[in-house]
């Protein structure tokens, strides 16, 4: 009986993800692309095929909760770095040398991303072109005046964000987007097929950053406002900023 439980459970595991990646596949390319009021991001990719936006209320101020999520270190979740691990395996890549957590921003820009824009303090753009359905996937940076119109064949542009928002002096929002955009039928093809296969995994890597950056950002702003002398203090300037 019990053997024939995990028969049952694995096969309708099969069956959801089987259906998950036929579903992905058939809506891929139907987002609409409508104005999202994202000046930056609308400036670089108006127009894209793939569009995930996420967001989560943190209970901490702007300033605290952009210096969160600029210097947040995302390899040291158990979550991402086994996600990361998969792909390696699904796709037969090569293992990177391991290397130690550092700043979530410095660790992209490393790889080959580029800033495409920014607000200080608000937001940072982001962006490269891609093939990411190579088994070793390299990232190109676009200065920023040619990324809209890159047109290179077989490839991607992507373009993500963070950005916090306002809700009052001490609440924020703070959200990512990414936004994916083919250059040609041949690219289109081939990351419709990737990701059909890898979405989940990126989604889940999305949410994990919410997490983290809420958790850094109202850990920190709670240390910074502590009552002193029967006053609270909400001075943010010792709040640890961008390490980068």
């Amino acid at each position: 009986m019990g053997i024939r439980r995990v028969a049952l459970g694995a096969s309708a595991a099969l069956l959801a993800g089987a259906g998950y990646m036929a579903t992905t596949w058939y809506r891929y390319g139907r987002t609409r692309a409508v104005p999202s009021g994202d000046e930056l991001l609308d400036r670089f990719m108006p127009v894209y095929e793939v569009r995930e936006r996420h967001q989560t209320r943190v209970r901490a101020p702007v300033e605290a909760t952009f210096a969160a999520a600029r210097a947040l270190e995302l390899n040291r979740s158990p979550l991402v770095r086994a996600i990361f691990r998969g792909r390696e395996l699904l796709m037969g890549s090569s293992a990177g040398a391991a290397r130690p957590p550092r700043p979530f921003l410095d660790e992209v820009l490393s790889l080959g991303w580029r800033v495409l824009a920014e607000t200080p303090g608000r937001e940072i753009v982001l962006g490269a072109v891609t093939q990411p359905w190579q088994a070793d996937v390299v990232f190109r940076g676009v200065p920023p005046e040619e990324f809209a119109a890159f047109d290179e064949p077989d490839c991607v542009k992507i373009a993500w964000t963070l950005a916090v928002n306002p809700l009052g002096p001490d609440e924020s929002v703070f959200r990512t987007e990414t936004r994916v955009a083919s250059t040609d039928l041949s690219a289109r093809r081939k990351f419709r097929r990737y990701w059909a296969v890898v979405s989940p995994g990126i989604l889940l890597i999305r949410r994990e950053t919410l997490r983290l950056v809420k958790q850094a950002a109202e850990g920190g702003w709670r240390s910074q406002a502590r009552p002193i002398s029967g006053r609270a203090t909400s001075d943010i300037s010792s709040f640890p900023h961008d390490r980068s």
